[in-house]
């Protein structure tokens, strides 16, 4: 489960002063859930679950992700959770499989797991076809799986994915989205930032809207809908945002 309170974080800028990129944000997410946290760049939905992956510390506010707080407790929480963005960052020279085999040593798990727990995700993925290419010669879809393969490795019961299908091609989108639709269905607490609302739509059984560091709106699609008497998640989101403020 996660549970963000209060959350807020302030940067500080020399020329600008103080930056509140985040204010009081609070909302759950609970096993067997995805959660879409909906926001344009800039909102502060990115902020926010770099807090909730012990990435950055909160300024005020507190989180607890898998029953362990993420300041007091971050490595607990970096233990149960999976953490998804755009940037996969990925070492070149190793293989697709080495780069999974290599994150799976780093959480402690043996050999014979690590082949299991790949075994699984490749199928899952489909990444048997460029399991030993090396990451220099992936496409950018196939790096994506390749991070969210690292990422699934020791199997971890929360899951964060930040924009997980920027900037990839739609049958490789569509795969993630469908792997991300399974997680939910083994009882994985997800969390799924996106800009894409379709996506939303079809993936999230509740959403938080994210403007100017707020969590300005938040319920089931239905929910949102009625609350705000638009057709389209679209609709709803430029009615909550619109308004430039």
């Amino acid at each position: 489960m996660i549970e963000s309170r209060e959350l807020g974080k302030v940067f500080k800028d020399k020329k600008r002063g103080e930056i509140r990129a985040v204010d009081s944000v609070t909302f759950t997410c609970k096993p067997g859930e995805i959660y879409g946290l909906l926001g344009a760049n800039g909102a502060g939905k990115t902020t926010t679950l770099r807090m909730l992956a012990t990435i950055l510390s909160p300024t005020s506010g507190s989180a607890t992700v898998a029953g362990f707080d993420v300041v007091r407790q971050s490595t607990e929480v970096r233990a149960h959770i999976g953490f998804l963005s755009t940037a996969t960052a990925l070492y070149d020279r190793l293989t697709a499989a080495e780069t999974v085999q290599y994150f799976g040593r780093l959480h402690g798990l043996d050999d014979a797991t690590i082949d299991r727990r790949m075994a699984e995700i490749f199928k899952a993925l489909d990444m048997e076809e460029f399991r030993d290419r090396r990451c220099a010669k992936l496409s950018t879809g196939m790096k994506q799986k390749v991070s969210i393969a690292r990422t699934l490795v020791h199997d971890p019961p929360v899951m964060i994915f930040d924009e997980p299908t920027n900037g990839l091609d739609v049958m490789t989108a569509r795969a993630i989205t469908d792997f991300i639709s399974q997680c939910r269905s083994r009882g994985k607490t997800v969390i799924f930032s996106t800009h894409v609302m379709t996506e939303a739509e079809k993936l999230c059984d509740r959403i938080g809207i994210i403007h100017a560091g707020r969590l300005r709106a938040e319920g089931r699609l239905d929910e949102l809908r009625s609350q705000f008497r638009q057709n389209s998640l679209e609709e709803v989101f430029v009615a909550v945002c619109g308004d430039g403020q």
